[in-house]
């Protein structure tokens, strides 16, 4: 890849090419706009209505992990795969444009939706199940932050291997299950055996969930976080040695 360099008016230009696309396609548009207050909808018929705060707290944190990983992940190995498919990563690469702001580009769209979607459910989802507001909001920001440019760097992987558009529904649901049932979404890791959670840990988005419940409860060991952390920065040098490895910029022939 060129150098690591990001112009904001280059950038501005393609997350406004990118989110005119995803515009146009009224069925993707209609499940980011609907998915939260659906979300909302869902967590509140399954929390029956004598249960505690932190049942609740501990679905709406675990809804959170799941607009990442759709929203993010999922979403964009099927941009990333649609753009090069109809050449427009190849032209984009001749132009001025460089590596990175080309990826970082197509990435905007999903960032701003995920995050438009987690405020909702945060807020929606506090007010409609009873759970209470995030203790410390900038935790909890801070890990969505750190989660954006992993899980759009595992998705640009991931197209990598991924044939056409039609076939991004079976290349990233191995790291779909996994990251549901075992980054600590819905079922918490210090309830595994021993074993089981010291493998569910190194998951890409186990970290992230970590500083998630941490912010909403407020209440989390320093150590935990250390570790929490570093999974999450070794998943992010992981994930950007593989993208400059194994990335493809054109269809194969």
């Amino acid at each position: 890849m060129n150098a690591p360099t990001l112009n904001p008016g280059r950038l501005a230009a393609l997350g406004r090419s990118e989110l005119t696309l995803l515009v146009r396609n009224r069925a993707t548009l209609g499940v980011a706009l609907m998915m939260p207050a659906a979300m909302v909808v869902v967590l509140r018929s399954s929390v029956p209505g004598d249960s505690a705060a932190a049942l609740a707290e501990a679905t709406l944190t675990g809804g959170i992990g799941m607009i990442l990983i759709l929203v993010v992940y999922m979403n964009l190995v099927s941009a990333y795969v649609a753009r090069r498919e109809e050449l427009v990563l190849k032209r984009l690469r001749t132009g001025e444009a460089r590596d990175l702001e080309i990826l970082t580009g197509t990435a905007l769209p999903a960032a701003f939706i995920a995050a438009a979607q987690i405020l909702v459910l945060a807020v929606g989802g506090a007010a409609v199940l009873g759970a209470p507001m995030p203790a410390n909001p900038l935790v909890v920001a801070l890990a969505v932050v750190a989660a954006v440019p992993m899980l759009a760097g595992l998705a640009a992987v991931t197209s990598a291997f991924t044939r056409n558009v039609e076939s991004a529904g079976l290349t990233t649901l191995p790291l779909f299950l996994l990251t549901a049932m075992g980054s600590g979404m819905f079922v918490p890791v210090d309830k595994m055996p021993d074993a089981l959670a010291s493998a569910c840990e190194l998951l890409p988005l186990s970290g992230v969930m970590a500083f998630v419940r941490a912010g909403w409860s407020g209440d989390a060991a320093g150590a935990d976080l250390t570790v929490a952390a570093l999974t999450t920065l070794a998943w992010i040098m992981v994930t950007v040695f593989a993208v400059r490895k194994w990335f493809r910029w054109e269809p194969r022939r």
